[in-house]
């Protein structure tokens, strides 16, 4: 954001127009910017209270009611942790006896509002003036919180009294994901080499990391919320009371407003998986799961076995627990499950024969391990009965095959 922009935005008027927008709607968005302007008010400041009405409306997935008080950044929102993971962030720290994080990536401050929240003190650092000034606005109900413009990496942080440190290094420009960790900024070893001096540290990184060339030090945790794959963390010293390995944690939206959570704790490596016939049920683990290298893991505990050796998909001859009596209370499931109703080589024209003669056409694919593009078959099929299908196309042992599920209830924790 434009700094001019941002001293207009901030001013009493300003923040006094902002305040009273309405949600943001496209379609109305030409029509709320005349209007103002016809009222005198400068055209900058217009465009910056409707980016921020925007910007607003869109951060209620992530901050929910938060959002209507907070202003973003297109790059800073679509990188802000959301406000349930950042709040397992901070319980790392506190559960570790931290008393002061600096978080030295700030960004717009959402992890170091959760720190805040949480009673950590928190020195939270950016190199960007508009984006250091609008964590400013972010975190000003927490006095105990501190943010500065400037290098994060160059601060003293022994002399600062910094027992904890969090880094969310910049992972898009101008809205292109940035995958390469040597290209973040600042760059992930430059972060990480900072655990010398405070060992209790957090790094959050794109899940899509590499598993090669992870610190042999660090517990990497892949996260989920509500099946999307969210972020990969590594965790160092004291926030890593576990030890070092690749973890998992799936956390479910409930409908009170609650979490239900389950952790993987972390390990190195993960052991063989006997792989066989396709049985009863099928089960697709978390995003997460199959990230973090942990596919083994879920098919040991619904008590199957792989379809296909490198083909992430569970199958079981019986409904595992959880399914078939509730989980333990809070708990997550690890996977989404299918009754399995029929399966078939892939044959494109048998395929349709098989969909229209069961009056399919609406039709949901899953997929794994092909080439077929979902959007392109559906057009091939021309469905157009009254019926909804679901199918999932994958190899099974090393061949196409077309598997007709229905989907499973979510498994249910107990009351």
């Amino acid at each position: 954001m434009d700094p001019e922009a941002l001293t207009r935005l901030l001013r009493p008027d300003g923040w006094a127009m902002l305040s009273a927008m309405p949600p943001y709607e496209e379609k109305l968005a030409m029509a709320m910017s005349q209007r103002l302007r016809a009222e005198g008010v400068d055209p900058g400041l217009v465009a910056a209270i409707l980016t921020q009405s925007r910007l607003r409306t869109k951060a209620r997935d992530k901050f929910g009611e938060f959002a209507d008080g907070m202003l973003f950044t297109p790059d800073g929102l679509e990188q802000a942790t959301r406000l349930p993971v950042a709040a397992r962030h901070a319980q790392r720290f506190v559960a570790a006896g931290i008393t002061k994080v600096a978080d030295l990536t700030c960004g717009i401050g959402a992890d170091a509002m959760a720190f805040a929240g949480v009673g950590l003190k928190v020195l939270a650092t950016d190199i960007d003036e508009a984006t250091a000034a609008i964590a400013t606005v972010n975190l000003r109900f927490f006095p105990e919180s501190e943010v500065r413009l400037g290098d994060g990496l160059a601060t003293d942080l022994a002399a600062e009294g910094v027992e904890g440190v969090w880094a969310d290094p910049a992972r898009r420009k101008g809205g292109a994901r940035i995958f390469d960790p040597r290209a973040y900024e600042p760059p992930l070893d430059a972060v990480w080499a900072l655990r010398s001096q405070v060992p209790a540290m957090g790094i959050k990184v794109g899940p899509g990391i590499p598993h090669a060339g992870l610190p042999e030090d660090a517990e990497t945790q892949w996260v989920s919320l509500d099946g999307h794959v969210l972020e990969a963390t590594l965790w160092f010293g004291p926030v890593a009371p576990s030890g070092p390995g690749r973890s998992v944690l799936v956390l479910t939206s409930l409908p009170d407003g609650g979490l239900a959570s389950r952790e993987l704790a972390p390990v190195a490596s993960d052991d063989d998986v006997e792989v066989g016939a396709l049985g009863a049920y099928l089960f697709e683990p978390d995003g997460a799961v199959i990230r973090a290298g942990r596919v083994a893991t879920a098919a040991r505990e619904l008590g199957g076995r792989l379809v296909d050796a490198t083909i992430a998909y569970v199958t079981t001859d019986a409904l595992p627990a959880g399914w078939s009596t509730p989980l333990p209370r809070g708990e997550a499931a690890l996977a989404t499950g299918y009754r399995v109703l029929d399966v078939m080589p892939f044959h494109l024209k048998k395929l349709r024969t098989y969909l229209r003669e069961r009056g399919v056409g609406r039709l949901t694919i899953k997929k794994r391990g092909t080439a077929v593009v979902p959007e392109q078959l559906r057009k091939q099929l021309d469905l157009r009965g009254p019926s909804e299908g679901h199918v999932v196309l994958t190899r099974i042992a090393g061949a196409q095959h077309v598997i007709v599920v229905e989907p499973l209830p979510r498994p249910r924790s107990e009351v």
